[in-house]
């Protein structure tokens, strides 16, 4: 019996609640969210997070709790194991990214270090 392939990304109760509360506000004009990394930054990437109209080409479509999330291919290596979630804090709310493969970070937060993930040979 085959095992059921992990998620690449996952989503917390209130990271899925707060895109669902976003979605219903957007009229049908998106099925889910895009995530994924971009260059740049004092600690050299980034983490992105964006409406999803539909997948690209190439893109991982992840289902978790009810949400969409569409995945960059270029950013899928960075990503694997990650669990987005959704704090809220005494100035703000944010989604944060509990990425295993982040080996470090600047002082604001705003940029990341992330080794890509070693696929294990099946």
């Amino acid at each position: 019996m085959a095992r059921e392939r992990p998620k690449a990304v996952r989503l917390s109760d209130a990271a899925a609640m707060r895109i669902r509360e976003i979605m219903a506000d957007a009229d049908g004009q998106y099925q889910g969210v895009r995530v994924g990394v971009r260059n740049g930054g004092c600690a050299g990437m980034s983490y992105v997070m964006d409406y999803a109209a539909s997948a690209a080409p190439l893109e991982e479509v992840v289902e978790d709790k009810g949400v969409k999330v569409f995945i960059d291919p270029k950013a899928i290596l960075f990503l694997i194991g990650t669990e987005v979630d959704f704090v809220r804090e005494k100035l703000g709310a944010r989604f944060v990214f509990n990425n295993p493969n982040q080996t470090a970070a600047c002082g604001c937060g705003e940029s990341v270090s992330i080794t890509p993930a070693k696929m294990d040979a099946e």
